[in-house]
């Protein structure tokens, strides 16, 4: 099945613990990364005290695991890449969210599908844009809600757009 998932960070060097949690993800078991939109540098959002800002990419893979162990893998992978959590919407070192998996929609304790926030946020919506251009990825339809949130602070990550 396929699978969409977002990374962020603002701690330590996003860029390169980004890049390790998608190596990690791309080594799990039955999984493999498909793609990876470009990265970007978002303003920290919906926090109480200032942050500094993030680093945001999404990336489609192909997974054989369940979403509730998926999302236990990528648990995983973020705490072995040093992120704790102190409080509800603190800084952190990298953070994957499981946004979307192929005809699963759910809401229980653990995993809500798709993920609540994808349809209010530039940070998110941005991404999956260039893995979706035509503004549907996996079912659901995102391109209104994305024009709706485009002057949310979000811009091409320097260090990606210059290739390095």
């Amino acid at each position: 099945m396929k699978a969409i998932l977002g990374f962020g960070g603002n701690l330590g060097d996003p860029y390169a613990n980004i890049r390790a949690a998608l190596n990690a993800v791309d080594s799990l078991c039955g999984t493999k990364l498909l793609r990876v939109s470009r990265f970007y540098l978002t303003e920290a959002v919906e926090v109480n005290e200032p942050q500094p800002s993030y680093i945001n990419c999404a990336a489609e893979i192909e997974t054989r695991l369940s979403p509730n162990a998926l999302l236990g893998a990528c648990l995983g992978i973020e705490s072995a890449l040093g992120r704790t959590r102190p409080g509800f919407k603190s800084p952190r070192t990298v953070d994957i969210d499981l946004l979307l998996y192929e005809g699963v929609s759910m809401n229980t304790e653990e995993l809500t599908l798709p993920h609540p926030g994808i349809l209010r946020r530039a940070f998110v919506m941005t991404p999956l844009s260039d893995l979706y251009p035509g503004g549907t990825a996996l079912g659901l339809e995102f391109k209104a809600a994305l024009a709706a949130v485009a002057g949310q602070g979000i811009e091409v990550y320097e260090r990606e757009a210059n290739g390095s």
